[in-house]
Formats: structure tokens, C-alpha cells, sequence
């Protein structure tokens, strides 16, 4: 008789932990070392115009403007959400990522955590790209982040049948957006927030049936 096959404690576990920490440094990296070069510490002050000009989604390079460089109108779908304006802007994000990444990679899994990380970043630019009056240059994490919020919004409330509940996450976050967009005398991505939470919702609707399996 064969010897049982070896458990794999705590696999999971690790995994999740990696994948965690590694989308805290993709927020909060660019903007550490950003924030220190224009402090002086590091590199050139130049750094945040640059990253901007080279990583920030621009509508217009969907139309008729010339890239930096060649790859550059696919290339921003994702690199955008690696940059952003400030340490507020960069904490804010980081900080519901913390939050919500463990429930949704527990449930998911990293495959698909990670296909609705991915499909919130870019559903989020085209959002921009659709929505947006002018040619204003969008950065931050945001869509992702609404896009976790969309799916967790549906986890937690859609599908238990708690629609009023579900209902009141959609005006708070619909309200702090519009609050937000009057602070910021309009300098504010709502559409990017708008499409990032509506991709993460439906995913999450779609993978509703998914259960990561548990191991012993």
C-alpha cells in the first residue's frame, strides 16, 4: 500500500500573504520613491513629471497623439494604477486593499483575485477613456480598488439577498465620490471608479460559484 501523499500545510496561506504584499508594493513603491526624490534623498526631482508623462493613462494616445514610445497605448491600461498623486492618494488606496484583499483571495483564489485586479484596472481605463470630457492625464490605483470594493459589495450583500444593504454601499460610495469631486474642484477619475466597480462586481457575480478548495 502506497504511503499517503503529503499534506500541504498552510500553502494557501503563504500564497495569499505573497500576493498581498506584493500589490502594497506595487501602490506604494512608485510613490515612496517619488515622494524621496523630490525631497532630495534619491534621484532627480524630475521623477513624478516623468512618471506621469511616460506611465499615466492619456486618452489622447487612443486618438491621434504620438507616444513616448511604442508600446506605450497598452502599457498605461496597467501602468497608471501604479502611480499616484501623493502619499494621501497612495495610503488611501493601500489601505483598502489590506483591507479587502484577504476575504476576496480566500474566496477566489489567486487565479481569479488576480483576473479581477487585472479586468478593474483596464475596465477602469476604458471607462476614462469613454467617459471623460477632456484629455486629462488619470493616475492611481482606484479602479482597482473599487473594483475590489464592487466585488466584495457583491459577496457580502448581492448574493446573501441583502439588496437594501447593497444598495446603501452604492449611494455611500456614490456620495463620497461626488463629495470628493467637489474638494477636488473636479480633479477626481469617477469614471475610472464607476467602470472599476462595476468589472469587479460582475466578476464576482460570475465566479459566485467558486469556492477556493481547503486544504488540512
Amino acid at each position: 500500500m502506497p504511503p499517503p501523499a503529503p499534506q500541504q500545510h498552510g500553502r494557501h496561506t503563504i500564497d495569499e500573504r505573497v500576493c498581498l504584499w506584493l500589490l502594497l508594493a506595487l501602490i506604494c513603491l512608485p510613490e515612496i520613491l517619488i515622494y524621496a526624490a523630490e525631497l532630495g534623498w534619491i534621484g532627480s526631482r524630475t521623477w513624478r513629471v516623468l512618471s506621469v508623462q511616460y506611465g499615466a493613462f492619456w486618452p489622447g494616445l487612443l486618438r491621434d497623439w504620438q507616444p513616448n514610445y511604442a508600446a506605450q497605448p497598452w502599457v498605461m491600461f496597467l501602468s497608471y494604477a501604479v502611480l499616484h498623486t501623493g502619499l494621501m492618494h497612495m495610503l488611501g488606496n493601500a489601505l483598502v486593499t489590506l483591507w479587502l484583499t484577504p476575504p476576496l483571495l480566500a474566496r477566489f483564489g489567486l487565479g481569479r483575485f488576480g483576473v479581477l485586479w487585472l479586468a478593474a484596472a483596464i475596465c477602469g481605463a476604458f471607462g476614462f477613456f469613454l467617459l471623460a470630457s477632456d484629455p486629462t492625464p488619470m493616475i492611481g490605483a482606484s479602479g482597482c480598488v473599487f473594483g475590489l470594493v464592487g466585488a466584495w459589495t457583491v459577496l457580502r450583500f448581492v448574493l446573501p439577498g441583502r439588496l437594501g444593504a447593497a444598495f446603501t454601499i452604492v449611494i455611500a460610495l456614490i456620495f463620497l465620490n461626488v463629495v470628493t469631486l467637489i474638494i477636488e474642484q473636479g480633479a477626481l477619475a469617477w469614471q475610472t471608479h464607476l467602470a472599476g466597480f462595476i468589472a469587479g462586481a460582475a466578476l464576482a457575480y460570475l465566479f459566485r460559484n467558486h469556492r477556493r478548495p481547503r486544504t488540512v
